[in-house]
C-alpha cells in the first residue's frame, strides 16, 4: 500500500516545521501545497522554508515558475501527482504540506480538472470590468453561473475569480469533483489554534518579514521587470509593499494592511479546512503534539 501524509491548516500554524521533523523521522520528502511558493525570487513574502530547512529534507514544487509565468490548478495537480508517485517509488513517505485549499483537495480528492489554457483577451475584459464596477461584480457573476465553484473561492481574490470564470466559459458544466480515488492511503493532520493566537503569530511573522528585507525583495522584483499587475505580484504582502513603493501608502499602513489581509485569509482557509471534517485529525498547536502525531503516522505506514 502506498501512503501519503497531508499536513494542513491556516497560515502561521507551524505546518512546515512539523513536516520537516516528521519527514526526518519517517524517511519522507515534502510536496509543497502553497500557491505562492511555486514562484522563484519570491522568498520572504511567501514565507518559504529557509535554505537550511530546504537542505534538511527534499522539497518539491517550490521555485518552479517565474513570477510572470501562468500556473494553473491543473498544472499543480499534475506535478504534485508526479512528485508523490516518484517519492513512493523511492520507498519514501510523501508529505503534502500547505494551506492552499484548492491545491490540497485537488490532490486528495482526485479532482478532474479541464486543461483550459489562459485567454488573455477574456482576462483583460474581466480585469477592466473589475476595475470599473468592483471585484464584487465578478464574484456575483461567478455565483450566478457556477455557485459550487464560487463557494470554494475567496471573493477578494480577483485572480482566482477571473480564472474560474475563464474555466467556466470554456467548460460551462465543469464543477470540481472527484475523478477517481487517489491510489494511496492518506492521513490528514490539521494544525489549529484560537484566532487571537493565530493573529498574534501572523503579526509577528509579518514584522519578521519586514526585518528580513521584504521591501528590498519587492524592489528587486521590480528591477527584474516584474510588473505589479502580474498575478504573482498581487499576492498579500507584495501588493501592499508595491503600493508603498509607488507612494500610495505609508510603510506603516502597508504593514497593517498585510496583517489585516492575512487575518482575513485565515478565515477563508477555515472554510476549506473545516474543524468538523472527520477526515482531518486536528491538533491544537498549544499542546504537545509530536508524540500523538508520531503515533498516527506510524500507524499509517504500519510501523
Amino acid at each position: 500500500m502506498n501512503h501519503l501524509l497531508a499536513i494542513i491548516g491556516p497560515t502561521g500554524s507551524g505546518k512546515s516545521k512539523l513536516a520537516i521533523r516528521l519527514a526526518q523521522q519517517f524517511n519522507g520528502e515534502i510536496v509543497s501545497a502553497d500557491s505562492r511558493q511555486v514562484y522563484c525570487h519570491m522568498d520572504i513574502g511567501t514565507a518559504k522554508p529557509s535554505r537550511h530547512e530546504l537542505s534538511l529534507v527534499p522539497h518539491h514544487l517550490i521555485n518552479i515558475v517565474n513570477p510572470d509565468e501562468d500556473f494553473s490548478l491543473a498544472q499543480y495537480q499534475n506535478l504534485a501527482g508526479k512528485a508523490i508517485d516518484g517519492i513512493q517509488r523511492r520507498h519514501k513517505l510523501p508529505l503534502l504540506v500547505g494551506g492552499s485549499g484548492l491545491y490540497i483537495w485537488s490532490v486528495l480528492e482526485g479532482w478532474g480538472i479541464p486543461p483550459v489554457p489562459p485567454d488573455p483577451e477574456l482576462r483583460h475584459t474581466l480585469e477592466a470590468k473589475a476595475a470599473k464596477l468592483g471585484r464584487d461584480e465578478l464574484y456575483h457573476e461567478l455565483i450566478r453561473v457556477a455557485p459550487a465553484t464560487a463557494r470554494r473561492i475567496d471573493p477578494h481574490n480577483v485572480r482566482r475569480v477571473i480564472r474560474a470564470l475563464e474555466v467556466h466559459r470554456s467548460t460551462p458544466f465543469f464543477q470540481p469533483q472527484r475523478k477517481q480515488a487517489p491510489p494511496f492511503k492518506t492521513l490528514i493532520v490539521g494544525l489549529t489554534a484560537d484566532r487571537a493566537e493565530l493573529y498574534r503569530r501572523i503579526d509577528s511573522r509579518v514584522d519578521e518579514m519586514l526585518a528580513q528585507g521584504l521591501v528590498a525583495e519587492v524592489e528587486k522584483l521590480v528591477s527584474m521587470g516584474y510588473d505589479f499587475n502580474l498575478p504573482a505580484m498581487s499576492g498579500i504582502g507584495y501588493k501592499q509593499i508595491g503600493m508603498f513603493l509607488r507612494g500610495d501608502l505609508t510603510l506603516a499602513v502597508a504593514v497593517q494592511q498585510i496583517k489585516f489581509e492575512t487575518h482575513r485569509f485565515v478565515r477563508h482557509q477555515y472554510a476549506w479546512f473545516q474543524l468538523k471534517d472527520d477526515r482531518i485529525h486536528w491538533f491544537d498547536i498549544h499542546r504537545q503534539l509530536d508524540s500523538e502525531i508520531t503515533s498516527l503516522v506510524a500507524g499509517l505506514i504500519g510501523q
